[in-house]
């Protein structure tokens, strides 16, 4: 590490955020680091769309310069991705693979055979074919950290979460490399919420809610939850009684295409059937499962009280996001400190050698869920200090869990192997084995007709293996 660190503040870092360019997520991340006060120094950004790249150059220098900002970075950008990882400690990855006419393939082409998706970026056909697209450019991040910065720790933000971590370690299995998602935290924060309404005390810091976290991304549970001492099961069992029919959000909501918000129903129910507190947003939780539940329509959507996230939405969101970056950029409108609420920064800063960190992460499984797949990259809690992070022992995945999950854990290495061989025919096994698709249409022709049609669609993007 070229960094210094005293007992108090590390100096002389080289953070690069690969995905540069992004209007929105970069900023927060800035934030983060404006607002930590015992870090400082350099974030090279890379993108294949240098003009963005440049914009958030000015954007972090200008936010870097607000009064309010604590932690000192300086910005620049990159050419290529070897120029920025020279000498980097730190690498973060959050890109889009892809455009939005690609995503629309992902998530709406199914749509033709009833299969329906909320979000389509980690599971179902969505998520399985824009992983087609995203682990050859991971892959490719994974050689140029072996070949350049081999100890350099990868924070990965880019989904499908699971899958990319395992990419990452597939290549290059030294690579120091972990997977963050904040979906857990919505769920701490939705028992802080309980906690607050149940004991008749003010809403604690999520941080505070002590969970044991299991699962894969965005398919995570607790089976243990606490609060100072408190048994928050019961806790949580009354107030999904209470808020069951209704959703704990806002009651007049319209839902029928609501961005990332829910009302929480899914889990809900999910904690009557299984008995464990499912760990996510409904959006996510709800593609994990069969198709003829809560993704049996539209409709059934809306009952349930969260959003099919179209990619219309998304791309009248970007335009807005683009113009919001030409504002920042010529000083039309002021940057502002907005943190993320994620831990990344603390995560880092933690592994620099400045404290210790408990968080959940996504990570190789060593044991820590004993009766999932060694080779697959599940989430679980881990203790974040000086050049490590070592995953907590979670337990074993209860028996009617293990169930949901373990056809999610075989997809993944049929896309994998998909991936490497630029084959066709493992990506139609793992349709026909997703809960979401196989529940509207378990015929092999049909399926192998949308898994090329899906394919041909997203096909500028892919290597050349795939074309027909």
């Amino acid at each position: 590490m070229r960094y210094h660190t005293d007992t108090r503040t590390v100096s002389g870092v080289r953070l690069v955020f690969v995905g540069g360019g992004s209007r929105g997520w970069a900023w927060k991340f800035m934030a983060d680091l404006a607002a930590e006060p015992d870090m400082s120094g350099e974030v090279v950004l890379y993108d294949i769309d240098r003009a963005a790249a440049d914009a958030n150059v000015v954007i972090g220098n200008r936010i870097d310069a607000l009064p309010e900002a604590v932690g000192r970075w300086r910005y620049r950008a990159a050419d290529t991705l070897e120029q920025a990882l020279e000498g980097a400690d730190f690498v973060v990855l959050s890109f889009l693979p892809g455009t939005f006419d690609e995503m629309a393939v992902d998530v709406h082409l199914p749509e033709r055979l009833g299969i329906w998706q909320s979000v389509g970026d980690t599971a179902g056909p969505g998520g399985m074919i824009r992983a087609l697209r995203t682990l050859p450019m991971l892959a490719d991040v994974a050689r140029a950290v072996r070949d350049v910065c081999p100890d350099a720790w990868v924070v990965n933000y880019t989904n499908p979460m699971s899958l990319g971590v395992r990419m990452l370690y597939h290549v290059f299995p030294r690579i120091k490399a972990f997977g963050c998602c904040h979906e857990v935290f919505g769920t701490q924060k939705l028992l802080a919420a309980a906690v607050s309404e149940q004991l008749g005390i003010p809403e604690p810091p999520r941080r505070d809610i002590h969970v044991n976290v299991l699962g894969i991304n965005h398919f995570t549970w607790f089976d243990q939850a606490s609060y100072q001492g408190v048994d928050l099961f019961p806790v949580y069992r009354a107030f999904v009684d209470k808020y069951y029919e209704t959703g704990f959000d806002e009651p007049d909501r319209n839902w029928a295409n609501s961005s990332f918000d829910c009302a929480h129903r899914v889990k809900f129910d999910l904690f009557r059937r299984f008995g464990f507190i499912a760990a996510a947003g409904d959006r996510h939780l709800a593609e994990f499962l069969p198709g003829d539940e809560y993704l049996r329509d539209p409709e059934t959507v809306r009952r349930w009280k969260f959003g099919l996230t179209s990619v219309d939405w998304r791309r009248a969101d970007l335009r807005e996001r683009q113009e919001k970056s030409r504002r920042l950029v010529s000083g039309e409108e002021p940057v502002v400190l907005e943190p993320s609420g994620e831990e990344g920064v603390l995560m880092m800063k933690a592994i620099a050698g400045l404290g210790r960190v408990v968080s959940n992460v996504n990570l190789p499984n060593a044991g820590q869920i004993p009766n999932l797949p060694r080779e697959a990259v599940v989430e679980t809690n881990a203790v974040f200090a000086r050049d490590s992070v070592r995953p907590v022992l979670a337990g074993p995945m209860p028996e009617n869990l293990l169930e949901l999950t373990l056809p999610h854990v075989d997809n993944h290495e049929r896309i994998l192997r998909a991936v490497e061989s630029c084959a066709r025919e493992p990506v139609v096994r793992a349709f026909l084995h997703d809960p979401n698709t196989s529940a509207k249409c378990t015929d092999a022709e049909t399926l192998r007709a949308l898994v090329n049609d899906m394919i041909d669609g997203t096909a500028a993007y892919l290597p050349e293996g795939w074309r027909r």
